[in-house]
């Protein structure tokens, strides 16, 4: 099977890949915006959990990660419901981890372990362990091929960053003691000030806050009145979204009415009509250089002070006035 990601190159890839890439759960991602319900008030922002997948199975191939570590990337997110973390607000999962709660349910009913199997791999030992992969997954605020690729991914296609900038990062990239670490402190503050852009000016941009604070009280009402159960949300973003429009509930008809492009938000703490506080994040790299390693906020004052603002902002939460 060949492959082309707009940030990787080209690359064919094994027998066992392409199945499961061919799977029925793997391509539901094609239409699961990585957003959430960003995209309906923003058309630009429409990344797919799709696209992130395939990105962070090809980094964990160019950073020297295994073929079972390839194939846990590809499926890291297979069981994201539609619109990704909505439904985190939708049932107060404050850790915004109910798509690792239902994993194995979502893995257990589907041909991912019988396509496994039939090339003679365990599904459970690959898939029911991620802490082995040191590259796919690392706690924050360290770097991982998750956390690179989702950043990467969204500020380039959203204008943040350039190709060119990508590639220089890139190179910068090394694999030391089973860590992805960078051997520059340039590299280090491009990718800590890239990250921010995503954690802070994307994912608490005040638009996509209104879109999933909407979205999120149309799905409770929906599922609080049994107009969709919770299975519905195991499809796809346009069929959760073709329920609740074709819902008789005023409350919802009004809520879906509201997400469009021409919505006008700002920030006021004062005077707000939403607030919400996301999950923390944080980032660190680490650094080899020398044969030596060091915590990029270490050894550099702006690092140290871009993480105080993010923890700041992040503790404060966001408060959104509709205008």
């Amino acid at each position: 099977m060949y492959l082309k990601d707009y940030l990787y190159g080209d690359y064919i890839v094994e027998e066992v890949i392409e199945e499961l890439i061919n799977t029925k759960e793997v391509q539901r991602l094609k239409n699961i915006h990585q957003g959430g319900a960003s995209y309906l008030v923003n058309p630009n922002w429409n990344v797919s959990r799709y696209e992130h997948s395939i990105g962070v199975m090809l980094l964990i191939r160019l950073m020297g990660g295994d073929i079972e570590e390839q194939i846990a990337g590809l499926l890291h997110d297979v069981s994201h419901t539609a619109f990704s973390h909505v439904i985190d607000y939708v049932l107060d999962k404050h850790n915004e981890d109910y798509h690792e709660e239902i994993f194995e349910s979502i893995i257990e009913n589907s041909d991912i372990p019988k396509i496994l199997n039939k090339y003679g791999y365990s599904y459970k030992d690959i898939l029911y362990d991620k802490s082995k992969y040191t590259i796919l997954e690392k706690t924050a605020p360290n770097l991982c091929a998750d956390r690179i690729d989702y950043t990467l991914r969204d500020m380039f296609r959203y204008g943040f960053i350039t190709k060119n900038e990508i590639s220089n990062f890139m190179s910068s990239l090394v694999v030391v003691k089973n860590e992805i670490m960078v051997n520059s402190l340039e590299a280090a503050k491009f990718f800590v000030d890239t990250y921010y852009k995503e954690v802070i000016d994307y994912f608490m941009n005040p638009l996509g806050i209104y879109a999933n604070d909407r979205l999120s009280k149309a799905i409770k009402i929906a599922l609080n009145d049994n107009i969709i159960v919770l299975d519905d949300l195991l499809k796809d973003d346009k069929y959760v979204f073709n329920l609740l429009e074709s819902s008789n509930n005023k409350q919802i008809k009004s809520l879906v009415e509201s997400l469009n492009y021409n919505v006008v938000v700002v920030e006021d703490n004062k005077n707000y009509d939403i607030y919400q506080k996301n999950k923390l994040r944080l980032i660190d790299p680490s650094i080899y250089i020398e044969n030596k390693i060091y915590k990029a906020s270490e050894i550099c004052l702006e690092i140290k002070e871009l993480s105080k603002k993010a923890l700041e902002k992040s503790e404060r939460g966001s408060y959104i006035k509709i205008l």
